[in-house]
C-alpha cells in the first residue's frame, strides 16, 4: 500500500447563528460518530471518507440527504490504524502534528481544539477518530495518544504556510527513537514535484483530480527523515534567515526550499465547504439584477469550477459556456487570451451565459504583459473564475475592475482576503472560525458592523509617532506664567494642588473637542470629494491633511509663550508633512503614487483645508473668548495682567461664587506691621476681609485661602496659633 488518500467532507454554513461553527461526523465502516458542534440546526456535519489508494476507482456512490453527503467508509483502514500499520501511522501523524492547532482541556475533561483554520481542525479531529489524538502542546513538546500509547515529539522548527509556497512543514524529533522528521502538507503542485526519486505519484495525482471534480479542496501529505548533521546545518541558515531585516520572506522561502525535497508522499486529503442554504438562489437573483460576479480563490481549477456550478455562479451546459485561459509561457497565454477575447466579442449579443476561467500563473502573465486585452475581457465578461490566485493577485484584480469604472464589493472570510477587501470600494468580512482578520479589515462584517480605518498603517504610524509628538514634546517649554509673576504670587500653586488644571471635567472638555474635530474633518472631507472620482487614498490624504492643519492651530492657540523652537515644532511640522508626503508620492510602490502632487494642484483641496480650519477652530475661539471675558480663572487674570503690563488690584467681582466648602473655610489673615505699606485688596482672595502681607517693598504676597484643599481644621489651628 503506497498511500492513503483521505477525503474529509467538511460542511460549513455561514448563516442562521454563529457563523463558521460546525460539528464533525466520521463515517468509518458504515458507523457514524458525531463529536464537536451540537444539535442546533445551523450546525452542520462534515463527512470523512477514508479509503485505500487501490479503491480509488471503486468509490461507492454518494447519496444526498438532509445532513449532507453520506459516504460508506473503509473499515479495513480503521483496523489498519488500530494494528499499527506504518503507512497509516505516518499519515495520521502528519495530520495530527503538522498544524498550528492548540489542544485544550474542557471542564468535562474532553479535548477541545482551537485552530485558526477550520480545515486544520477537521484534519486533527479526523486523526483523533482514527486513534491518533493530539493530547497536549506544552511549549515545544507535543503529546500524542497513538492507539492508547503516549508518544512525544519535540517541535524543532515551523516552516509556515505562505501563499507563494502553498505548503506548511514542521520539523520534529521523535522521542521514541531520536529521529528528526520533516512533516509537510500543501497543494499538490507544491508537494508532488518534490517527491523522492522513484516514487510513483500517479495514484496521488488521480486522487487529487478526482476530488477536485467533486468540488473538494485537496491537500497532499508527505514525510521525510533528516540526518542530524543535515538538520543542524540547515537550522543555522533558517535562524539566520528569520533574523534578517532585508528580504526576510524571500530568504526564508529560499532556506525552506533547501530542506523540503526528497519527500515521501503519504496520501491526499479532501475537504468540502458546503454552501449556506439559499446561496444559489441569492446569487441567481443578484445576477438577474445586473450585478457581475468574480470568484477569486486559491482552490484548484476543478474545485473552483464545481463550486461555481453548485452556487449558480455559472450555468451548466448547454445554457452556459466556460472559456479557459491557460499557458505556461507568454506566447501560450497570449494565444489563449486572444482566443477567449474573440469568443467573448462574438457571444456578447447572445443570451448564452459565458464565463472565463484563469489560473494564477496565466493571470500573472496577462496582468504583466497584456493588461489592456485583459481589461477589455473584464468589461465584456459578467462572470469570471480566477483560481490558484495569491492575495496580492486578488487585490490587483479588484484594482483592475475599479480602473474599468466598476464599483466593487469584495467578500472574504480569511487573512488571505484582507488585501482584496481593503482594495474594494466596499469590503465585507465574514467573522467566524477562519479568524477575524477579514472582519477587522472590512467596512462591514457579517454578524456585526465593524469599521475600517480610512488611513493606511504607515500614515497612522507617522501621525501618532511623528506629526503629533514633536509639537507636544516642545510644548513642555511652554509657560502659563512668567517666573516673576509666579514668584510674586506663589499662591497660584494652590490651583495645581486643588486639581483645577487637570481633572475629569478638563479631560471631558478635550475629549469633546477631539470628537468635534474628528466629525468636522470627516464630514467636510467626505462631502468635498463625494462627487469626484476619488481614490480611497486620495480622500484619506485630504482627511489626514485636515487633521494636521487643525492640530497646528490648536497647539498654537493653547501656547502661552512662543519661542523659536515652538514655532519650528508647530509650523515646521506642518511644512514637513507636505515635504514628506510629496517625496512618498514619487514612489510607485508606496500606494500613494502622485496623490499629493495631484491634490496640491487642486483649488478644491486648499478650500477644503480652509473650511476645516474655520469650522474646527471657529467654535473653539468663540468659547475661549467667552471664558476669558466673562468667566476667567485666576491664571487667566494673571495672564491678562502680564499682557497688559499692569497689576490687578481686585478680582473678587469676577470670580464665580464660592462653593459650599469654600464658605465653610474661615478667612485666614496675618496681621501686618504698622510700619508697612497700606493694605491693598488681595489679588488672589475671594474674601473681602483678607489682607495682603508684603515681604519687602513692592513684592505682594497673597494667601490663596479660598481653595477647597484648605480644611476647616487647618483654619482653626491657624486661628488658635
Amino acid at each position: 500500500m503506497c498511500g492513503i488518500p483521505v477525503m474529509i467532507r467538511y460542511r460549513r454554513r455561514m448563516g442562521g447563528g454563529r457563523p463558521g461553527m460546525a460539528g464533525l461526523e466520521v463515517v468509518v465502516g458504515g458507523s457514524v460518530r458525531r463529536f464537536g458542534g451540537g444539535s442546533r440546526e445551523w450546525r452542520s456535519a462534515p463527512r470523512v471518507r477514508v479509503c485505500r489508494t487501490g479503491e480509488l476507482g471503486r468509490l461507492p456512490a454518494m447519496a444526498g440527504g438532509s445532513g449532507g453527503l453520506v459516504v460508506v467508509g473503509d473499515a479495513a483502514l480503521l483496523d489498519a490504524a488500530a494494528s499499527g500499520s506504518s503507512d497509516i501511522i505516518r499519515f495520521l501523524t502528519v495530520m495530527a502534528i503538522c498544524n498550528t492547532v492548540i489542544p485544550m482541556q474542557s471542564k468535562s475533561g474532553d479535548i477541545v481544539y482551537k485552530a485558526q483554520s477550520q480545515d486544520e481542525e477537521a484534519l486533527v479531529q479526523a486523526a483523533a477518530q482514527l486513534h491518533m489524538v493530539l493530547v497536549k502542546k506544552n511549549g515545544n513538546v507535543l503529546d500524542i495518544n497513538a492507539n492508547g500509547a503516549m508518544r512525544q515529539f519535540e517541535l524543532l522548527d515551523v516552516l509556515e504556510f505562505t501563499s507563494d509556497r502553498k505548503r506548511m512543514s514542521v520539523v520534529v524529533r521523535d522521542s521514541l527513537n531520536g529521529k528528526i522528521i520533516l512533516l509537510s502538507k500543501g497543494a499538490d503542485e507544491a508537494i508532488l514535484p518534490y517527491a523522492n526519486t522513484g516514487q510513483q505519484i500517479r495514484t496521488f495525482t488521480e486522487a487529487v483530480e478526482y476530488y477536485g471534480q467533486l468540488g473538494l479542496r485537496t491537500l497532499c501529505l508527505a514525510w521525510c527523515e533528516l540526518k542530524e548533521d543535515e538538520y543542524n546545518a540547515w537550522s543555522l541558515m533558517f535562524k539566520e534567515a528569520n533574523s534578517t531585516l532585508v528580504d526576510r520572506e524571500w530568504r526564508i522561502a529560499e532556506i525552506c526550499q533547501k530542506i523540503e525535497h526528497d519527500l515521501e508522499i503519504l496520501g491526499v486529503t479532501a475537504i468540502e465547504d458546503k454552501l449556506q442554504d439559499g446561496v444559489p438562489e441569492t446569487i441567481e437573483t443578484l445576477r438577474k439584477a445586473g450585478i457581475n460576479f468574480w470568484m477569486l480563490t486559491g482552490d484548484k481549477q476543478n474545485t473552483a469550477i464545481q463550486i461555481a456550478l453548485s452556487c449558480n455562479f455559472v450555468s451548466p451546459e448547454p445554457k452556459g459556456q466556460l472559456l479557459l485561459i491557460d499557458g505556461k509561457t507568454i506566447d501560450e497565454v497570449r494565444r489563449s487570451l486572444d482566443r477567449v477575447l474573440l469568443t467573448m466579442r462574438i457571444t456578447t449579443a447572445e443570451p448564452k451565459d459565458v464565463a472565463f476561467v484563469v489560473d494564477g500563473l496565466a493571470l500573472e502573465v496577462a496582468l504583466k504583459h497584456y493588461k489592456k486585452a485583459f481589461s477589455e475581457l473584464a468589461i465584456l465578461s459578467r462572470t469570471a473564475i480566477c483560481c490558484r490566485v495569491t492575495p496580492s493577485q486578488k487585490a490587483q484584480l479588484v484594482q483592475l475592475l475599479k480602473s474599468c469604472d466598476y464599483r466593487t464589493l469584495a467578500i472574504g472570510d480569511g487573512g488571505n482576503d484582507v488585501k482584496m477587501i481593503q482594495q474594494a470600494d466596499i469590503g465585507v468580512g465574514i467573522s467566524g472560525r477562519e479568524g477575524l482578520q477579514a472582519a477587522r479589515a472590512a467596512d462591514y462584517s457579517i454578524g456585526s458592523i465593524s469599521g475600517t480605518s480610512l488611513f493606511n498603517s504607515v500614515s497612522l504610524m507617522a501621525y501618532n509617532v511623528f506629526y503629533t509628538s514633536m509639537p507636544v514634546l516642545v510644548s513642555v517649554l511652554d509657560k502659563d506664567l512668567s517666573e516673576r509673576t509666579v514668584m510674586q504670587h506663589p499662591q497660584i500653586l494652590f490651583y495645581c494642588q486643588a486639581g483645577r488644571l487637570l481633572n475629569p471635567s478638563t479631560f471631558a472638555g478635550w475629549f469633546g473637542r477631539s470628537l468635534f474635530h474628528a466629525l468636522v474633518v470627516f464630514v467636510i472631507s467626505i462631502n468635498a470629494y463625494a462627487s469626484e472620482k476619488s481614490e480611497n487614498e486620495q480622500v484619506a490624504m485630504v482627511a489626514l491633511s485636515g487633521c494636521i492643519w487643525l492640530q497646528a492651530f490648536v497647539v498654537a492657540l493653547e501656547t502661552n509663550s512662543f519661542t523659536v523652537l515652538q514655532h519650528l515644532a508647530i509650523w515646521g511640522n506642518l511644512l514637513a508633512f507636505y515635504i514628506i508626503n510629496l517625496i512618498v508620492s514619487t514612489i510607485p510602490a508606496s500606494g500613494m503614487y502622485t496623490i499629493m502632487f495631484r491634490l496640491c494642484k487642486q483649488p478644491a483641496y486648499w478650500i477644503t483645508m480652509l473650511l476645516i480650519v474655520v469650522a474646527g477652530m471657529g467654535p473653539i475661539l468663540a468659547l475661549k473668548y467667552f471664558r476669558f471675558t466673562y468667566r476667567p480663572s485666576k491664571i487667566n487674570l494673571l495672564q491678562q495682567a502680564e499682557r497688559m503690563g499692569g497689576p490687578i488690584l481686585s478680582i473678587g467681582s469676577i470670580e464665580p461664587r464660592p462653593t459650599s466648602i469654600e464658605k465653610e473655610v474661615a478667612p485666614l489673615s496675618i496681621s501686618q506691621a504698622k510700619n508697612r505699606n497700606p493694605v491693598c485688596e488681595p489679588l488672589l482672595s475671594d474674601s473681602p476681609n483678607a489682607t495682603r502681607r508684603s515681604f519687602g517693598p513692592g513684592t505682594p504676597f497673597d494667601f490663596f485661602h479660598s481653595q477647597g484643599r484648605l480644611s476647616s481644621s487647618y483654619s482653626r489651628n491657624c486661628k488658635n496659633n
